[in-house]
């Protein structure tokens, strides 16, 4: 499911991912994605994500670092990436483990942004989000 773009703001722990933009499936490294986003302390309150694709490994993991396109459609990332990381326990169970990693941030970032710009319940929020969605397939 973390492969499926058109999941994201059902995962999403912070309720900041209001859609996906790009709805093909996630194939392969490199590939971008983008979810057009919400976040009342935004400067434009609504602004997109371009996201590209850094791990795909299915059905163990999918990592990805969020970027911003730039007028010139490049895209410029700020050092911060995601991965979800799965292991099967059995038949029905897998354990997935969730990794925000904002070590690489550049020095503008940080002076951007504060990190982690969430609360410590969103990780918890995005897995329980993902064992519901999973739950129901």
């Amino acid at each position: 499911m973390p492969a499926d773009p058109t999941t994201h703001a059902s995962i999403d722990g912070t309720g900041w991912v209001q859609e996906c933009v790009d709805r093909a499936p996630l194939t392969e490294v490199g590939q971008v994605f983008r979810m057009a986003m919400y976040h009342a302390r935004h400067p434009d309150g609504d602004y997109r994500m371009a996201n590209q694709v850094r791990v795909l490994d299915a059905p163990h993991a999918i990592g990805w670092a969020p970027g911003m396109e730039q007028a010139d459609g490049g895209l410029e990332f700020g050092g911060w990436t995601w991965r979800y990381d799965l292991k099967p326990l059995d038949a029905s169970q897998t354990e997935v483990t969730l990794t925000y990693d904002w070590s690489a941030a550049s020095e503008p970032a940080r002076e951007r942004f504060q990190f982690p710009p969430f609360g410590p319940g969103h990780l918890p929020n995005s897995l329980r989000h993902l064992a519901e969605l999973a739950a129901d397939r």
